[in-house]
């Protein structure tokens, strides 16, 4: 990497063929506990709910619910939204899933040598959408309580003008931090006094156990700064592929002409029972299940890393899908993983999620894996980690 921590990318990320390993489908061996995805477990996910919801929205719109329907999302589900956070119809852009609201933003954004500001860690698949077009990427590193808005400074007054900053602020992935609500205030500040966009990705909002809920930085913005994106994925389920953007309007139009020509229309069914689910009340009551359930999991994970695994730093996560692991010096963790693999467990590599470093770092994700089932995952871990000494 450049001095100063820059990266001007290829079009390939490393992380890759991590990625198609991880996103391959169910592995056969049902003995296999992977912390490997972030995905609800399927006891935590509204099945009947859902069916429910899809009859409703196939008997309360058949016209729009099966035509191609908008580039923009389906009318009603856009209105919720809106709705939700105060704003417009006209400022909101419903996708199929996030990652496609992702992938329009830095298509709009992001030209080839943009400065980027990133978090260090950050989601693999961000990393791999910059570099794709080939961003300038600024890493900063996270704290306990979010983004070091010291080191962004730094990075701006050193003459950087960075385009877009994406920020996870809420349960982080990969690290579970969030940012704290002094350092949104402070962001917002910088980004109207240097003129950057932030994009507020925030897929784990609603997913909060315990502590203090924040303002999003998006009911703070007055200037137009940011572009926020969530997604149901985590709060009911992946696989309706139900995403969306907030921002401004000229930066939404911009988008939805984009969307026209990129699908003519996102999934209009999924759309609709999505927004059936919500109006129910099953979306609400979705939620409380699924917070109850990760609470405990990730309750379980912190005890048993404590227990198998003492020399492990971490922070506890208040809320989301994910636990950051320091196993320490000397571990590398492409060893751990090879080794967990061989012990029946799936773990994700800390270098997937940085430019360079994370070599003894791990990310678990507690979503998918029963709370009955975390105890004995770690220990297959623990196993692992001492056989990697070896390798």
């Amino acid at each position: 990497m450049p001095p100063g921590g820059v990266c001007r990318s290829p079009p390939i990320c490393r992380s890759t063929s991590t990625l198609r390993a991880a996103y391959a489908g169910v592995m056969p061996n049902t003995d296999v506990i992977s912390f490997s995805r972030g995905a609800p477990s399927l006891d935590i996910v509204d099945t009947e709910g859902l069916k429910a919801a899809a009859v409703a929205a196939l008997e309360a719109d058949p016209a729009g619910v099966t035509g191609y329907g908008t580039s923009v999302g389906y009318g009603p589900l856009r209105e919720w939204i809106a709705a939700k956070h105060g704003v417009t119809p006209a400022n909101v852009l419903v996708t199929n899933g996030s990652m496609q609201a992702d992938a329009f933003l830095f298509d709009e954004l992001v030209k080839p040598d943009s400065p980027v500001i990133v978090e260090r860690p950050t989601y693999d698949r961000t990393l791999l959408g910059l570099r794709n077009r080939r961003g300038e990427l600024h890493p900063v590193r996270l704290q306990a309580d979010g983004l070091d808005v010291d080191e962004l400074e730094g990075i701006l007054k050193g003459g950087v003008r960075p385009t877009l900053a994406h920020i996870i602020p809420n349960f982080q992935n990969p690290a579970g931090v969030t940012l704290s609500g002094e350092k949104r205030t402070r962001l917002l500040a910088l980004a109207d006094e240097y003129e950057f966009t932030i994009f507020e990705d925030d897929p784990y909002y609603d997913i909060r156990f315990r502590g203090e809920q924040f303002p999003t930085m998006l009911e703070q913005d007055r200037s137009g700064r940011v572009v926020y994106a969530c997604s149901f994925s985590k709060t009911v389920c992946p696989g309706l592929r139900t995403g969306y953007l907030v921002g401004p309007a000229d930066i939404i139009a911009k988008i939805a002409a984009a969307a026209t020509n990129t699908y003519i229309a996102p999934n209009m069914f999924a759309q609709a029972t999505i927004y059936q689910f919500a109006a129910s009340g099953a979306l609400d009551r979705s939620i409380a299940t699924v917070k109850a359930a990760l609470e405990e999991r990730v309750d379980q994970l912190s005890a048993s890393l404590r227990a198998h695994l003492p020399n492990a730093e971490f922070i506890v996560p208040d809320g989301g899908y994910f636990l950051w692991v320091d196993l320490g010096e000397g571990i590398d963790c492409a060893k751990v993983a090879a080794a967990a693999a061989d012990e029946g467990v799936q773990v994700v590599k800390g270098t997937d999620f940085v430019l360079e470093g994370g070599q003894t770092c791990l990310r678990l994700a507690y979503s998918a894996v029963k709370a009955d089932r975390i105890d004995e995952g770690v220990r297959r871990l623990a196993k692992a980690v001492e056989a990697s000494k070896s390798l």
